[in-house]
């Protein structure tokens, strides 16, 4: 398949050599390196973004500049979880996209878009209100969080790399493994991207270079764990109104007909978002209550500059027919609240909050984002196709705008200069700090502890994964 650029007019598609990438291996030949004892501070030398001591700072955010090269996401794999969240890899789980009939939403919106209307028609509230995004609310089944562990992914990767010599698992088309740079959940790219944007939200994730190829985690103790998985009652239903916009917006293959002649939604909290397939007589738009267990998963093979990465994660639905080989009919679905069209303000939270939903498309290769325009009660009011590719110009010189070249600069630099510091086999962390910049150490005793949390690893790398290593 050939390459074309999903991004803005400042990346190109080119294909770049993987010159100048380090790659160590472990030298103690059979089991797993012990971890170390005392822990080792990242000191960087100084270049253009002065990082202080063992902080890397962010980018000025209004400086436009070059990004390196973004490849087109291309698919290598596809799995589902189940009812009780169980790995199979099947596309039981896929969803398509089914649009809520225009008469829904008040019979307003532009002829032929099938039921899509403008989020600037007058107040977001100016339809009339024929979708509850509260119905079902009672028979959620939410799948409490977690750390997010890459072990799901790893078996994906398993699956589409080898680890051998040049000439091995070229026959059966896999990848080298040791050419890959980077292996992450698009949320963790998602949030590393963003992270010059970030004003108010701090988080730390988990990083370990095992044969020249970085692994990243998000890591979330107990404490922080905790406080997810106990939200306030409105907070908790907030977080339901997308979950119940997908359910709105998507089918089952069987219910279409065909294998997929529709599309789909989601709102800006994030993790999984599906449904237990289980239609209702009652409401015949709802497409079946939500499960948050049920996923179906997308893993893409990329490259920022002249590094090759390996990203997994959720992806809603497709429109039209389902093809394994691209991502051109992928959708990913949204809700946000209302903007009334003289608030300014309103209009400033989602030009900064379409800056997650870009990269969250633009990492797996989702070329459609739809947005389920809501009242603070849970009323859909519109619903809005957005182009991945025509977002940075919506927002660019806005006072909410921001610039998709800062990230993918800051990204490329950020992610090079962990390869190039990260040692090989041990457990680091980076601390990321809104406003100023990414913190990185090295990790040892009770920090290794807490990572590993009593179970089978080698840092937070799957002892299965991690010994069977070349």
């Amino acid at each position: 398949m050939s390459k074309r650029p999903l991004e803005h007019e400042n990346i190109d598609s080119e294909s770049h050599g993987s010159a100048g990438r380090k790659k160590i291996r472990l030298n103690d030949g059979v089991g797993h390196p012990s971890l170390p004892s005392k822990p080792q501070v990242y000191e960087s030398e100084r270049n253009s973004q002065q990082p202080t001591g063992n902080l890397l700072s962010y980018p000025p955010r209004d400086q436009i500049q070059k990004a390196p090269p973004f490849q087109l996401p291309t698919p290598l794999i596809s799995f589902s979880y189940d009812e009780d969240h169980v790995q199979e890899f099947t596309d039981s789980a896929l969803r398509y996209y089914k649009p809520i009939p225009l008469e829904s939403l008040g019979g307003r919106g532009p002829s032929g878009q099938g039921g899509i209307g403008r989020r600037d028609q007058g107040t977001r509230g100016g339809y009339g209100y024929g979708v509850d995004l509260n119905y079902g609310y009672e028979r959620w089944i939410r799948r409490p969080e977690e750390r997010g562990r890459l072990d799901p992914l790893l078996r994906a990767v398993e699956k589409v790399c080898f680890r051998g010599g040049d000439s091995e698992g070229h026959q059966e088309g896999k990848l080298r493994l040791k050419d890959i740079s980077i292996v992450a959940w698009r949320g963790v790219m998602t949030k590393i991207l963003t992270a010059p944007y970030e004003e108010r939200d701090g988080w730390s994730m988990n990083v370990m270079l095992v044969n020249g190829t970085l692994y990243l985690e998000e890591h979330l103790n107990e404490e922080k764990l905790l406080d997810k998985n106990n939200v306030e009652d409105r907070q908790r239903r907030n977080m339901y109104y997308g979950y119940a916009f997908e359910s709105f917006c998507t089918t089952e293959p069987s219910s279409s007909g065909s294998e997929g002649n529709s599309s789909n939604a989601k709102d800006e909290h994030s993790t999984s978002t599906s449904t237990s397939h289980k239609q209702d007589d009652k409401n015949p738009l709802w497409g079946g209550d939500v499960n948050t267990n049920v996923q179906w998963c997308s893993v893409v093979k990329t490259k920022l500059g002249d590094m090759r990465i390996i990203i997994g994660g959720e992806v809603d639905c497709v429109k039209g027919n389902y093809h394994p080989h691209t991502t051109d009919n992928f959708v990913e679905l949204k809700t946000s609240m209302t903007i009334r069209k003289w608030n300014q303000g309103d209009e400033l939270r989602f030009d900064k909050k379409l800056l997650k939903f870009y990269f969250q498309s633009f990492l797996l290769g989702v070329p459609e984002i739809i947005v389920g325009f809501r009242t603070a009660k849970g009323q859909l009011a519109s619903v809005e196709s957005f182009k991945t590719i025509e977002i940075p110009r919506m927002v660019r010189g806005k006072p909410g705008g921001w610039e998709p070249s800062v990230c993918l600069g800051w990204g490329y630099r950020f992610l090079r200069r962990l390869l190039d510091t990260c040692t090989e086999g041990r457990l680091w962390r980076v601390d990321f700090l809104p406003g100023s910049g990414a913190r990185l150490r090295e990790l040892a005793g009770e920090q290794t502890a807490e990572v590993t949390n009593n179970e089978e690893r080698v840092g937070f790398l799957p002892v299965w994964y991690h010994v069977n290593r070349p």
